[in-house]
């Protein structure tokens, strides 16, 4: 009995520590402020503070009371923090609203972004995905280029006029959205790509797209609360703003089931498979179907998921996952 009672005590003494350690990283430090950039908080942090407070990958800067990001090797102005899509947008500080021969600083373009940076170096994404996918991107390019000889309005080439002289020689164009190799016209050369998140600019007038290039591009930093809200198992994972929630994605079953508790109760079956009730390790509980009969057609069942994961109602519950092992 009292070696019940000692462990029944070591056990409430150690959820109070837990407690009391989660309070000090994360409840215990202030929010922070500098410049119109106000209510800064975790990931963040600044320089100086406590070392409890936010994550060293993430400090920012304080300068001249503008915040600043470190991205890259380059500083960029923040402009806003949306701490519920995970995205902060950010300005090259060389670009003035009012200048059109004002031009970004860096070249930078989705290629700095990739998986193949590894997280703990890499913190920052270019879109709502915590692997890269083009689809989910959170910005577009603008591309300048510089030509011997004029090519006029030619497909995606919209003159910079006055405004824009590289050495002082050539004829300048803006073209806005990603520039492919064969449409790079002879005589012309790539001097600067640069992204932007504002989606209304009008690609026919240099002006507009430099009013986008002053607008600023957003990064996410999705990638951590995504390791916190999944399982160290997933193969992806994503913010649907459907319904303003991340989703985890597995890649094998294996991988699902280590995410999930119970999986014993049965709802029904019929279908080509089972569907058992479950509950995620990050909270929300779950309705899987697996496919159970050997002489079932896979493919059958391959295409019951892809019609189910194409239905959003309110009526009708949303696939979250799929995952398959072995052959079709």
């Amino acid at each position: 009995m009292r070696n019940s009672l000692d462990m029944m005590w070591r056990e409430r003494a150690f959820m109070v520590v837990l407690l009391l350690l989660v309070h000090k990283i994360h409840g215990g430090c202030p929010s922070s402020s500098c410049g119109q950039i106000t209510n800064i908080n975790y990931p963040f942090r600044f320089k100086g503070d406590p070392e409890e407070c936010g994550e060293e990958r993430y400090e920012l800067g304080c300068e001249n009371n503008v915040t600043v990001l470190y991205l890259y090797s380059g500083k960029y102005h923040v402009q806003s923090i949306n701490y519920k899509n995970y995205t902060v947008r950010v300005v090259d500080p060389a670009l003035q609203h009012h200048n059109l021969s004002s031009l970004p600083l860096r070249f930078l373009s989705r290629s700095n972004f990739s998986d193949t940076y590894a997280y703990y170096t890499d913190p920052y994404q270019a879109g709502l995905r915590a692997s890269v996918n083009w689809e989910s991107l959170s910005f577009s390019h603008i591309v300048l280029v510089n030509c011997n000889d004029s090519v006029g309005e030619k497909g995606k080439y919209v003159e910079s006029g006055e405004w824009v002289k590289w050495e002082g020689k050539g004829y300048s164009y803006a073209i806005g959205g990603d520039l492919k190799a064969e449409d790079l016209e002879v005589g012309c050369e790539v001097k600067l790509v640069a992204p932007t998140s504002l989606s209304t600019f009008d690609n026919h007038s240099y002006s507009s797209m430099h009013t986008a290039l002053a607008y600023g591009f957003e990064i996410s930093w999705i990638k951590l609360p995504c390791q916190k809200h999944c399982s160290l198992s997933y193969r992806d994972c994503y913010f649907d703003s459907s319904n303003q929630k991340l989703n985890c994605g597995y890649g094998i079953l294996e991988e699902l089931l280590m995410d999930v508790t119970g999986f014993k109760e049965k709802l029904g079956e019929g279908g080509f498979g089972s569907v058992f009730k479950a509950k995620l390790h990050s909270g929300p509980s779950v309705a899987i179907k697996m496919l159970d009969k050997s002489k079932a057609n896979g493919q059958d069942f391959i295409c019951k998921v892809a019609t189910i994961g194409r239905i959003h109602h309110q009526n009708v519950v949303q696939i979250i996952g799929f995952c398959a092992s072995g052959s079709k």
